[in-house]
């Protein structure tokens, strides 16, 4: 026998190892030192180096802690008096405390790199996510917030507000929250935010309603909407019937500002952060909007939250990836390293080049912001930024789950187990394609920025789109990859003319593959810019060619199957509801 004894027996496999997350980034490195200028490379390099062993020394195992205590709510005392406490533990705040430390916020709003800060600040967002314990959440709403009150020119009320949400001393750092979900649920806060706020004497308001999903509920403050009751206490109902919030949750004492915790919600992934319904009876607020106008203040919080959405998409790509390809290095599987398996190795560089072409379009799009926040930005660039950051965010958030659930499969019944740790990557990651706006929501939104701009924004894309294939065209290697984009891009061209003269239903219809269509082509192209680089890798040129193989215009397909007309539309009805009891079409 083998075996003595069952109880000593060891599992034959060897767990994979991955070092320092700045140093084993190829494509970030090669990233950097491509478009940061000499002096604003050499600090942040070191500064990166350090950033990713503390990563591991620190945050990795504190980050595991989360996961494995993850909040909780005491609602009474032993007595029966009413307490309303998320407790949360002690890794969760002291990642809170690096966070400010590292300058997770900070970074972003001292500009000590005029517009290359917020690419600074997303690189260490990136490589800080995966090993957060979702403490990347807080990050993003707090991020969010802070871009709020600048945008409003931090006004002498909330620049207190605004000093802690962007100090690096964890004794005063402030996280935020954002309550915008209501009972309704969903992105439709127009029909279905209820909450009611009423001025007081003194200029403040009072605030009656109930958040349904309070994502970060542990946060020292939070932004929301509500409507404002007239004298007779009628609400405006509609988009333009709310106003947005700021609001202290606890007093100096740490009493709650009139607001009642109901439960804590039960998530699928994100368990390590406290998510919370609760109900605001009286709760003292400030109004930060003008009066009606609360949806487009706090776009600019949604601009910088789905922008961190998209971070996360590919840091959990990364991390997947990494040990995807470091567990094959270990790995026996007949005979053999799975590394020397083709077919195995394959399916990784699959993976692969989904995860640069991610990464590359998240480096764009916080590339564009750095400029637009340091008024560098050109027009065109402008228009570009609106339309990629939902473009991003809708894309590599289905790619993060995709990607997630491939890499577990390439681990085997070790990624299946919870203790492994990639269990919990899988389901973190599954959030991304709905909080901020589900896939559908923002490619109409997408649709929304082409109408508001009168066509400009395509202008951009297409402007943008040609500038990067021109650079590319010195290179034979990607001669037939360039060919492929062109065509991609002329076959998107001629959908827009030829949908325009369809009417509304034809793009609502072609909605997400119009979307997908921008996403790959623009991926594409920074791909190929990427591998013109007179120093690229053989990798920079063989991802550029793999992404480019596939179907970069998808939504020209669809057209030409006649997939986006009103019969089409009644064919998907009968589809969904043959043999519902409440079968009917309401087209």
């Amino acid at each position: 026998m083998p075996l003595a004894r069952s109880d000593t027996g060891t599992l034959f496999h060897e767990e994979p190892q991955t070092g320092n997350p700045y140093l084993e980034d190829a494509l970030l490195r090669s990233y950097l030192r491509t478009h940061l200028p000499p002096q604003v490379l050499e600090e942040v390099n070191q500064e990166l180096e350090r950033f990713g062993s503390r990563l591991l020394s620190q945050v990795k195992p504190l980050g595991w802690e989360c996961e494995l205590n993850p909040p909780v709510f005491r609602q009474y005392d032993a007595w029966g008096q009413r307490l309303d406490q998320i407790l949360t533990c002690s890794a969760w705040r002291r990642i809170k405390g690096i966070a400010a430390e590292e300058g997770l916020i900070a970074e972003a709003y001292e500009r000590r790199f005029s517009s290359w800060s917020r690419l600074h600040q997303a690189v260490k967002l990136y490589l800080f996510s995966s090993f957060s314990g979702g403490f990347n959440c807080p990050l993003a709403m707090t991020d969010g917030a802070a871009k709020v009150i600048e945008s409003l020119g931090v006004p002498g009320s909330l620049r207190s507000a605004f000093e802690h949400l962007t100090t690096r001393d964890p004794e005063k750092f402030w996280t935020s929250g954002q309550w915008m979900t209501e009972r309704r649920g969903g992105s439709d806060v127009g029909s279905g935010t209820e909450t009611v706020a009423s001025k007081q004497p003194d200029g403040t308001y009072l605030l009656h309603g109930f958040k349904w999903f309070t994502s970060a509920a542990d946060s020292d403050m939070a932004l929301t909407l509500a409507r404002i009751a007239d004298a007779e206490g009628q609400v405006k109902q509609g988009s333009s019937g709310l106003s947005l919030f700021f609001l202290r949750v606890r007093d100096e004492a740490g009493k709650l500002n009139n607001i009642q915790v109901q439960r804590l919600k039960d998530k699928l992934g994100t368990r390590q952060m406290a998510t919370a319904e609760l109900w605001l009876h009286g709760a003292r607020a400030e109004l930060i909007s003008a009066e009606g106008r609360g949806v487009s203040f706090i776009s600019h919080m949604l601009n910088i939250t789905r922008i961190h959405n998209v971070i996360c998409a590919v840091a959990s790509m990364r991390r997947m990836v990494s040990l995807s390809r470091e567990y094959a290095r270990r790995r026996v599987a007949f005979g053999k390293l799975l590394q020397d398996h083709p077919l195995h190795v394959q399916t990784i560089a699959r993976m692969e080049v989904q995860t640069r072409g991610a990464f590359l379009l998240m480096m764009e799009v916080v590339h564009l912001l750095g400029l637009a926040e340091t008024n560098m930005a050109s027009e065109q660039q402008q228009l570009l930024l609106r339309l990629l950051v939902p473009v991003a965010k809708l894309y590599t958030g289905k790619q993060a789950s995709a990607v997630a659930v491939e890499a577990m499969e390439s681990l085997g019944g070790q990624g299946y187990m919870e203790d492994t740790g990639l269990p919990v990557i899988l389901r973190d990651s599954l959030v991304l394609s709905i909080w901020e706006g589900t896939t559908n929501v923002l490619s109409l939104d997408v649709l929304r920025s082409l109408s508001k701009s009168q066509g400009q924004v395509m202008a951009a894309f297409f402007s943008a789109v040609q500038k990067k294939l021109e650079g590319a065209l010195s290179s034979p290697e990607l001669a037939a990859a360039v060919k492929q984009t062109r065509e991609a891009v002329g076959s998107l061209n001629q959908f827009i003319q030829a949908a325009a003269a369809r009417g509304a239903l034809t793009m609502e219809l072609a909605a997400r593959d119009f979307s997908y269509s921008i996403a790959r082509i623009y991926a594409g192209a920074l791909l190929l810019e990427h591998a013109a680089r007179p120093d690229a890798s053989s990798a920079d040129i063989c991802a550029a060619e793999r992404w480019c193989n596939q179907e970069l215009c998808p939504v020209a397909t669809g057209l030409g199957s006649s997939s986006y007309e009103a019969k089409a539309a009644l064919a998907d009805s009968a589809l969904v509801y043959e043999g519902s009891p409440a079968h009917s079409s309401r087209l």
